[in-house]
């Protein structure tokens, strides 16, 4: 194993048990470091006090819910990557999450192998990051360090996920980016291929609604292709 995959900290926080233990398993055999807790508030307080890698997440919770969790996290950790978990076929809650500020999910019952595929692009893309950085993207200018885009009478705060969409959407000005690209680019997940997921979609979505609020339309779909920015 590398070194960063040995050094890699991961919370778990499921409720169920066998899961919960099944979950440190994999990722002790795969040499990252998890810390599991079963409740909302516990996975909570644990993210916010202690320095996490990445965060997997269920948003079936008792109590507070793996929603709401995600949602806090996000608001005090922006850059923090958080990989829910999610029944299989609840399209509505994959979608939730998504929109709370989860980066990815993973749907139960999932295979080991999907699982270390999407821990390993998580932790991947963080470490990949580029926090030094100011550019350009139509109207706005993109803080990537502060996480924030600026207009002449607008601030709106972005991830560390929209970032990176900026970035490779101003790199292909004017170019269709196929979703398989995105996922490959921004995600860091490499056989696309084998995987179905609505990350780059709602994703995206959210980031227009943010960036059109000055009444310029900034990235459009090409359909049956992918998206393109029109600024």
């Amino acid at each position: 194993m590398d070194d960063s995959k040995r050094k890699a900290q991961i919370l778990v926080v499921e409720d169920e048990a066998s899961i919960r233990g099944g979950l440190c398993d994999v990722l002790v055999y795969h040499g990252w470091q998890p810390t599991a807790v079963e409740s909302g508030e516990e996975g909570l307080e644990l993210g916010l006090r202690e320095l996490f890698d990445l965060v997997i997440l269920d948003l079936m919770l008792p109590g507070l819910s793996g929603l709401d969790v995600c949602r806090k996290l996000r608001t005090r950790l922006p850059s923090l990557p958080i990989l829910m978990l999610t029944a299989k076929g609840s399209e509505d809650d994959v979608v939730r999450g998504l929109r709370c500020g989860a980066d990815d999910y993973v749907t139960k019952p999932f295979s080991v192998r999907e699982l270390v595929a999407r821990v390993e692009a998580q932790l991947r893309r963080s470490s990949q990051a580029d926090d030094n950085e100011r550019f350009e993207f139509g109207p706005w200018e993109i803080d990537a360090p502060g996480l924030n885009a600026h207009s002449s009478n607008q601030t709106i705060h972005l991830s560390q996920r929209e970032v990176d969409l900026l970035r490779v959407f101003g790199q292909q000005a004017g170019r269709v980016v196929s979703r398989r690209t995105l996922l490959q680019q921004v995600w860091g997940l490499i056989n696309v291929d084998e995987i179905e997921t609505r990350t780059v979609d709602v994703h995206i979505a959210k980031l227009r609604k943010k960036l059109d609020v000055t009444g310029t339309r900034t990235i459009e779909t090409v359909r049956g292709a992918g998206y393109r920015a029109t600024v």
